[in-house]
């Protein structure tokens, strides 16, 4: 069954068309998503798609049946909503009549349960829950929200971290009843647990996607179908990432071959056309008709390459050193638990060598860009020391940077900088010409921060970062909103780069790229090392959980094995057993068996009314109460008679 289609869109963009005549549609059980250069108008097209955006022209439309959710690159919520409040703002009627239902209880422990009209209204709510299957959907929920990590649902929204925001806003969208998921880099901030289960989850799921995503081993695992962005339209590669490149590959050899091709005819043909040739015959005429044609085709051109650089800068004999570093979150931090203070870092001690490549590693909240801050000084440790060499050099790109002033242009950004810059083969540019080396070209140097998209302003701010020329690179999520071209790029740039590296990315591709050795943060504030790639750790952990399940349940048939051989046998048990019960023993075990026939009926009783369809809560608390009373009575007189029995 067709959910979407879309039918000739357009977007005008900052100098030209993003998007024009976007034709293609979407079917149950399809997994697509969007690729293509940063700037071409990915998120645009999405945001079109999702009714956020107007289109210049052209049109969408969404099957009836179906309902879409939408995660926004940068979610918006408000700071006083609970993280409850915030997943239940949904228009969803599925969960409208959970988020009522469960304001109704709300209401009724806090004694308003003899209000007739209240009652009424629980009982209606209690109907559709049952009519809808929705205690089953209720559960499906938790199931999601306990595996994203959220627990607390009344923790206010200013007091999650990125990674939490991005989790929370991740459960809105995925706990909604709709057919069609329109995702926007789902993977950002997210740590790497948590996009291998989102992962198999999309994998798995009946629903479609639509999703903007730079992760390549995502990509892989995910879709079916890839669409690529680029010259203003969108062209459909059935297949996988791997399958895309390969068809990519095939695609630009072919157009090279043919303008080869193309380009040697027309020599052949210029000659002919220089010697004057008279086009009053009508097959004079249509050959140089076709030969314009030929000369003003669409000719073939390769995406304009760049490459991150710095000059080199020495590293000294100490390069930095950290000794017995502690932090803790202080009371009231988002990573604090009941108000009270959280190791992040518990005696962190290590010495860097020249050339490390060091990639952290750890879920979302474990502190790992709090281990940046203490290591370029924007906050203190609460003990120990952090040394740094003097003639290490910092270059921090951070998770969430912030311009300054959003109205400069990308021209006087860098100028702030530097007015020239020196590049590696001893050439000096000027400003533009170095914005133009790193592909901002013609009318973007001059384009306000504020209308570059999010991949254009993280690169704009690396190169700026690189004029410094520092001998210690510290990257905090540096693969957040860039295309993969440029992933590629600061990866070969990486591979190759002489100085010093501590990165931080969820991007398992990325890191297994760039990274030979990781610090492992845990939960508890420990740090342990592991000499190896990001994926290699992974499996490593994999059969390390393996493992632990193994011997966990070895242990525990080795404890059942012990506890039949201590149980005595029924020849032991027969031998143990009295001969004859006493008077007392006699008349107690009488007792005992009218005492329990009493309690049963009385269980019997309780059962019947806790069924009968009871509305006045104080008393379905009492019998409750009572309930649990006349069984714990049952269990211990049951236990007496079996001994004198």
């Amino acid at each position: 069954m067709n959910l979407l289609s879309i039918n000739k869109l357009a977007k005008i963009g900052r100098e030209k068309p993003l998007f024009t005549d976007v034709t293609f549609g979407l079917n149950e059980g399809d997994k697509a998503a969007l690729v293509g250069r940063n700037g071409t108008g990915k998120s645009t097209l999405l945001n079109c798609i999702a009714g956020v955006l107007t289109p210049d022209d052209g049109n969408v439309v969404f099957n009836r049946s179906c309902k879409v959710s939408f995660l926004p690159q940068t979610p918006a919520f408000c700071p006083d909503d609970t993280i409850r409040s915030h997943i239940f703002k949904s228009d969803s009627p599925k969960l409208a009549v959970i988020r009522e239902y469960e304001e109704i209880c709300t209401k009724l422990g806090t004694g308003s349960g003899k209000n007739a009209v209240i009652q009424a209204q629980f009982e209606k709510l209690n109907r559709q829950m049952e009519e809808g299957d929705l205690w089953n959907y209720e559960s499906q929920i938790s199931s999601i929200l306990t595996t994203l990590g959220i627990t607390d649902m009344n923790r206010r929204m200013s007091q999650l971290s990125g990674g939490m925001i991005k989790k929370v806003a991740l459960a809105q969208v995925l706990v909604e009843d709709s057919k069609l998921l329109l995702l926007d880099e789902p993977t950002n901030h997210l740590d790497i647990t948590t996009i291998t289960w989102l992962q198999e989850y999309l994998k798995n799921t009946d629903r479609s996607v639509l999703m903007v995503t730079h992760d390549r081993y995502f990509l892989d695992n995910v879709c079916n179908n890839i669409y690529e962005l680029a010259r203003a339209r969108v062209k459909l590669y059935q297949g996988n990432y791997s399958t895309y490149l390969e068809k990519k590959q095939i695609e630009a050899e072919i157009e090279e071959n043919t303008d080869r091709r193309i380009e040697s005819v027309l020599r052949v043909e210029r000659d002919w056309l220089l010697r004057g040739p008279c086009a009053r015959g009508t097959k004079a005429k249509a050959r140089i008709q076709r030969d314009m044609q030929l000369i003003n085709r669409e000719k073939f051109a390769k995406d304009k390459g760049f490459a991150f650089e710095v000059a080199g800068r020495r590293l000294g004999g100490k390069i930095l050193e950290l000794n017995k570093v502690c932090k803790n979150f202080p009371k009231g931090f988002a990573g604090s638990k009941d108000g009270k203070t959280s190791p992040v870092l518990k005696d962190f001690s290590y010495i860097f060598s020249k050339g490390q490549k060091i990639g952290i590693f750890g879920d979302n909240g474990t502190g790992k860009s709090t281990l940046l801050n203490l290591i370029t000084g924007k906050i203190q440790p609460d003990s120990g020391t952090i040394v740094k060499g003097e003639n290490t050099v910092f270059g921090y790109y951070e998770q969430n940077p912030v311009f300054k002033d959003t109205s400069l242009t990308a021209l006087e950004y860098i100028k702030e900088a530097a007015e020239f810059i020196s590049m590696n083969n001893g050439k000096k540019l000027s400003a533009a010409q170095f914005l133009e080396e790193f592909g901002f070209e013609g009318k973007i140097q001059h384009s306000p921060l504020a209308s570059l998209s999010g991949g254009e302003k993280k690169r704009l701010l690396l190169v700026r970062l690189l004029i410094s020329n520092p001998n210690f690179l510290i990257l905090d999520e540096p693969t957040n909103d860039f295309d993969i071209f440029t992933m590629n790029i600061l990866e070969q740039f990486l591979a190759g780069y002489k100085g010093c590296l501590l990165v931080i990315s969820h991007d398992r591709y990325f890191m297994d790229k760039v990274a030979d050795t990781l610090f492992i943060l845990e939960n508890d504030g420990c740090v342990s090392g592991f000499a190896g790639k990001c994926s290699e750790y992974l499996e490593y952990r994999d059969e390390k959980r393996k493992e632990e399940i193994l011997q966990k349940q070895a242990k525990q048939a080795e404890k059942q094995k012990e506890e039949l051989k201590d149980r005595p046998t029924e020849s032991e048990q027969d031998s143990a057993k009295p001969k004859k019960l006493s008077f007392k023993e006699q008349k107690e075990f009488e007792q005992l068996e009218k005492d329990i026939e009493t309690l049963e009926n009385r269980k019997a009783e309780l059962e019947q009314l806790m069924s009968g369809g009871e509305t006045d809560f104080s008393k379905i608390g009492e019998i409750s109460k009572e309930y649990q009373e006349i069984s714990i009575q049952l269990e211990e007189k049951y236990k007496r008679w079996e001994e004198l029995a």
